[in-house]
């Protein structure tokens, strides 16, 4: 595969058209031109009132996921996939926030097998043994939330459905390590030495990101071992999405701008939740 950064192709903005999203429903500062905000620097302290709205949002992107979930077999397209949650997230008076956010087409992304991450959603049927990432964020009230998971296909093989296992255990082990005054870094400290316990690489080019009124906004959370600086405090939102890979965890970008596959084509899974941090702990904002 050609690497986008030498062949760029990335889909030009386009507005979405009142028949895919009513002119009732608010859309982000960026649903017309494609170009998010710049991020700011500061990391937002979210209100009470803030939270509820995010909660709302994020119960949206949730109950998506859930919808997608229920639609993964043996035949259905990634593009159906789309098309029946973008119907979901409108009739919920939502804004599916993939959409035209720096161009992307679609209204989730649909990963398959050694896709990382971004994958877009196309006419490719699902066969067995396939297993399927949905990413879906939602735009309500002023507040995206945003949730992920990975989804097997009729009969996943052993190595397949431990690696969708193991990944689903980091998550849910950094997010039990979260809280006020933990360093951001235990994150990645948590889940790379879980990966690497299991013989598991994780991504180091996609990470979690803080989240509220704007899609993607500080702080960066890193799903690897490292010292970056910064703690949690009551009131920040992010999300944390780690992804683990069989073999290498670097990543190529496909000439669509979008699509990362793994270098060496080895099998990689996501799951990812929101969540604000309170006064005695967290809050995960689309756990089920």
């Amino acid at each position: 595969m050609t690497p986008a950064s030498l062949v760029p192709c990335k889909p030009l903005p386009t507005e979405p058209s009142l028949e895919s999203i009513p002119a009732c429903i608010d859309r982000p500062p960026y649903a017309k031109t494609g170009q998010p905000p710049t991020w700011p620097l500061e990391i937002p302290s979210l209100s009470e009132e803030q939270v509820e709205r995010l909660r709302e949002a994020s119960h949206v992107a949730r109950d998506a996921l859930a919808l997608g979930k229920s639609m993964v077999r043996v035949g259905v397209t990634t593009a159906e996939i789309d098309a029946e949650l973008h119907r979901f997230i409108v009739s919920q008076n939502g804004y599916p926030s993939c959409l035209n956010y720096m161009g992307f087409p679609k209204a989730v992304c649909t990963s398959v097998n050694n896709v990382i991450a971004h994958g877009i959603p196309d006419s490719r049927q699902l066969v067995d043994g396939d297993f399927i990432n949905i990413d879906v964020t939602v735009y309500k009230h002023g507040f995206h939330g945003d949730t992920s998971a990975t989804f097997g296909v009729g009969h996943v093989d052993d190595k397949g459905a431990r690696l969708m296992q193991a990944t689903q255990e980091a998550l849910d082990l950094a997010i039990q390590a979260c809280g006020p005054g933990v360093p951001f870094s235990t994150i990645g400290q948590t889940i790379g030495a879980f990966a690497q316990s299991l013989g598991y690489s994780v991504s180091e080019e996609l990470t979690g990101h803080g989240i509220g009124q704007d899609f993607h906004q500080n702080p960066l959370i890193y799903h690897h071992i490292n010292d970056e600086p910064g703690v949690m405090l009551p009131g920040m939102a992010f999300t944390i999405e780690p992804i683990l890979c069989q073999g290498v965890a670097r990543g190529i970008q496909w000439p669509d701008g979008w699509t990362i596959t793994t270098e060496d084509g080895g099998r990689s899974a996501q799951y990812e939740h929101t969540l604000v941090v309170t006064d005695t702990g967290v809050d995960v904002l689309t756990e089920i």
